[in-house]
């Protein structure tokens, strides 16, 4: 077993495999670090992909995909058939990539990463074919989160394109979007969207179900939240059969002077 991939970073490693890849790929174990470092390497790659099979732990994978950003864009990459996700019973005890020539061991030690290879034929493709095997056994990991493609198109058909700007400026401005306090969560930023361009709320709630983001009853109590907390306003909008539609708009002045690299900074600070 041979090492020439030592002291470099987990991107470095996975934009090795994937530039040198031919065929499928198994991701066996990876950490929470690895998968969002894939993610990020696979969807800014220039040339095409490899298929990579993802054998992850079920509790690591929720983690990591309860941020709208990298689940967005990991589902980006499984509709164009470049990843697919399945759960381990039983993680061995390194992290590995495994492709038809060559067998990868990620070893961490402290802000080190290295990557371990071999290209043994008889243990390649013994390895392989291990992998191949536990990937038929394993039981499919179901991202609920949409594509971010089909997120951006969408917001600006049925809201306008200024509101797919406004949320793409904000996504590449926030690191994390959980919701949790480290980050704004999707639904957040669509009713911040919306209300920076007056949008209704009916349209944009519409708009986040059909989509996949979450249900308009969602969008409703987080609506509601945001209003008792100043970020937003509401104003009645007549309409000629039924009760008034609500049009949405920002209602506190720090989001009202702060552009789009600053919204989120502003009201992630209002609402802690």
């Amino acid at each position: 077993m041979t090492s020439n991939l030592l002291n470099h970073q987990i991107d470095d490693i996975l934009e090795s495999v994937l530039g040198d890849a031919s065929g499928d790929v198994y991701m066996v174990n990876p950490s929470r670090d690895a998968i969002e470092e894939f993610v990020s390497v696979a969807t800014a790659f220039d040339g095409d992909l490899p298929s990579v099979h993802m054998l992850a732990d079920e509790r690591t994978l929720k983690d990591v995909m309860d941020d709208f950003i990298v689940a967005s864009n990991a589902a980006d990459l499984i509709s164009e058939g470049a990843l697919s996700l399945r759960t381990l019973d039983e993680a061995p005890e390194n992290s590995l990539l495994v492709s038809e020539d060559r067998v990868i061991a990620l070893v961490h030690a402290g802000d080190r990463v290295g990557g371990l290879i071999t290209d043994d034929d008889s243990f390649v493709d013994d390895t392989y074919d291990t992998y191949a095997g536990r990937w038929e056994d394993a039981a499919d990991f179901n991202l609920r989160t949409p594509p971010i493609t089909n997120v951006r198109e969408t917001l600006s058909d049925e809201i306008s394109p200024a509101a797919e700007e406004d949320f793409t400026a904000i996504l590449n401005s926030l690191e994390t979007a959980r919701g949790d306090g480290d980050g704004l969560d999707e639904v957040t930023i669509s009713l911040l969207v919306a209300a920076k361009n007056e949008a209704l709320l009916y349209d944009i709630s519409k708009w986040g179900e059909d989509v996949g983001i979450a249900s308009k009853a969602t969008f409703s109590r987080t609506k509601t939240k945001l209003e008792d907390m100043g970020l937003i306003d509401t104003e009645k909008v007549p309409i000629d059969v039924g009760r008034p539609r609500l049009r949405l708009k920002i209602g506190d002045d720090r989001l009202s002077e702060a552009d789009n690299g600053q919204l989120a900074t502003v009201a992630q600070s209002i609402l802690n």
